[in-house]
């Protein structure tokens, strides 16, 4: 009996067994088939070679390039700090960085490769091989990495590539990456999208601890877009030879179709180096500088316009009616408004002035009159004409839309009436104004090309699959100014530079067919007191930097078929026509 009740126990037991395994090798085969199947094989993602930028020749100013990477093996390395003491004596690592790799190692398996240092040169990865047998664990490894092959002088264009922090996560896999870097300033970031590409993917083999044992798969990335610029690379290197070390932004545009062929911003930055990863003292001079090199002061700088103002204020009075180009006006060196003085730039006046006159010499008595005749709000709609006071939409991020001041403005903004002499102070380019470099340059194209609303734009076309898309070519809608009214401005622009009388006649080309035409502009950057006046007003090269005048210029050339504009602002840089002047001449006949 009980050999009986101990067989029939086991069977018991062997039936509940042999069900148990029925269930799973049978029933269940195919789920855990695929369950294994998943745990064998690992699909990683494969980042795409980033795509290129090129200017509108065809000459690359972004690519790719080999990344030489030393990494290390924490389980092969005998012991993670020796070796690092040993690999100290070909490359140094600050005491941050030691921290950085040492954290990486406690937080990853033992055959998890952890980066020591990207970027190397040669050099470098030659005394690394040639030491490998003192350097137990550590492994060169080649990725792709961004170059700039001309560095600082495209750098507020192309901005720069950098790795991504928490908030930038999406859930798209790619930016979980180690090492992936996307766009963070200027085309780069705006075309990151179509610039990533699309990823790859490889299979391999892991045993039970994920080690990779064999690669069964491999199927590359899609290249990213090529980005095609309307900049000129040998222009815009030459005006940043130009310009040196002043601290300024030149804008050249082509009147018609908007191409902005160079837009430069000094000082400037090297955009490698953010790729490369910046040191705390690199990062800290270029945030302390007071000449501000990490802004494009192109599209983010505001500057008072000064007297390259004054054409939409002649526009304005004339469009109202409150002046005719043969009215002359007496400029005794001031006027008055109420117990105010304004005072002209030249101490004893013009004398006699008609409109072209007083463009010519930048009478600012003349600007005044036709201002208080013609109102802000006049001024105001004219100017929004012409692209100030907004965004112009250029395809770089940052871009400001500068002030156009208006009394609804100023009440709203500080609860105060409007004043009759802000209106005088705004008829020359002074007072509340902020306009931008690009705003002046798109001003004067408007101004030249017939009237015509041009929009500028720095993105010539994008090749994407094998098909090339234009971003230019567009029409634009007509202002609606009489022509004879911008014949004016033009007639009046071309005796700036080339009247003898004109404040930028020293700065005239002379080359038959080339001759350029323009607005100097002077903007005071402090209050000039009753005193100085009476006992003379300080030059501007014995103030100190920061209180000297800016320099404004804006001018076009050909006069006789204007084909290209430009904008010059150098940061207290003293006058239009001595400073700025040059500089545009210099550049239109480059």
């Amino acid at each position: 009996r009980r050999t009986a009740i101990l067989i029939g126990g086991k069977a018991v037991l062997f039936s509940a067994l042999f069900g148990r395994m029925y269930y799973l090798q049978v029933l269940e085969s195919e789920r855990y088939k695929t369950l294994a199947e998943e745990n064998r094989i690992n699909l990683r993602l494969l980042p795409p070679p980033r795509g290129r930028i090129i200017d509108r020749f065809g000459i690359p100013v972004a690519s790719n390039q080999q990344n030489y990477r030393a990494l290390l093996i924490p389980e092969d390395a005998r012991d993670v700090g020796s070796t690092l003491d040993s690999l100290s004596d070909i490359i140094s690592f600050t005491s941050g960085e030691r921290r950085r790799i040492l954290r990486d190692v406690s937080r990853n398996r033992g055959f998890v490769p952890v980066t020591l240092r990207e970027n190397l040169d040669w050099s470098e990865v030659s005394r690394i091989e040639v030491n490998a047998p003192d350097l137990p664990g550590v492994m060169i490894d080649v990725g792709q990495s961004r170059d700039y092959p001309h560095g600082e002088d495209l750098a507020h264009v192309l901005g720069y590539v950098a790795a991504v922090s928490p908030n930038e996560q999406t859930g798209d896999p790619l930016l979980e990456l180690p090492g992936f870097r996307i766009g963070k300033a200027g085309i780069e970031r705006t075309h990151d999208l179509i610039l990533r590409g699309a990823s790859g993917s490889s299979k391999v083999e892991v045993n039970a601890y994920g080690r990779v044992i064999r690669e069964l798969e491999r199927k590359d990335g899609q290249s990213g877009a090529e980005v095609q610029l309307t900049i000129d690379m040998a222009l815009q290197r030459y005006i940043g030879k130009r310009l040196g070390d002043e601290s300024a932004s030149v804008v050249v545009m082509d009147v018609r179709h908007g191409d902005i062929l160079a837009m430069v911003s000094k000082p400037t930055f090297d955009p490698n180096n953010f790729n490369r990863g910046l040191t705390t003292s690199e990062w800290e001079s270029l945030i302390k500088n007071p000449k501000a090199p990490l802004i494009n002061k192109a599209i983010a700088g505001g500057y008072a316009p000064g007297s390259t103002f004054k054409m939409c204020v002649l526009l304005a009075a004339l469009d109202k009616g409150v002046i005719s180009p043969s009215n002359q006006m007496f400029c005794a060196g001031f006027t008055e408004l109420g117990n105010a003085r304004f005072h002209c730039w030249k101490k004893h006046g013009h004398g006699l002035v008609n409109a072209e006159k007083a463009m010519a010499q930048s009478c600012d008595v003349y600007f005044y009159e036709i201002a208080k005749r013609t109102g802000i709000d006049r001024i105001a709609a004219m100017a929004k004409r012409f692209g100030f006071g907004e965004k112009l939409e250029i395809d770089l991020p940052g871009e400001r839309a500068g002030l156009i001041p208006t009394p609804e403005w100023k009440l709203g903004k500080m609860n105060v009436s409007w004043q009759k002499g802000e209106t005088l102070l705004a008829g020359i380019g002074q007072g509340y104004l902020l306009v931008t470099p690009l705003q002046l340059v798109v001003m004067i194209a408007r101004l030249v090309n017939g009237g015509f609303a041009v929009l500028p734009h720095i993105t010539k076309s994008v090749m994407q699959d094998g098909n090339r898309t234009r971003q230019t070519g567009r029409k634009y809608e007509a202002l609606n100014l009489p022509r004879h009214h911008l014949n004016l401005i033009r007639n009046a622009m071309n005796d700036v530079v080339n009247n003898p009388q004109g404040t930028a006649y020293r700065s005239r080309i002379t080359d038959p067919g080339f001759e350029m035409a323009g607005k100097t502009g002077t903007v005071q950057v402090r209050r000039i007191s009753k005193k100085e006046r009476e006992t003379g007003v300080k030059k501007n090269k014995d103030l100190p930097w920061e209180e000297r005048d800016h320099a404004l210029f804006v001018g076009y050339a050909p006069v006789n078929n204007p084909s290209y504009a430009i904008s010059v602002v150098v940061e207290h840089g003293g006058g239009g026509s001595s400073k700025a002047a040059p500089i545009a001449r210099d550049i239109l006949k480059e």
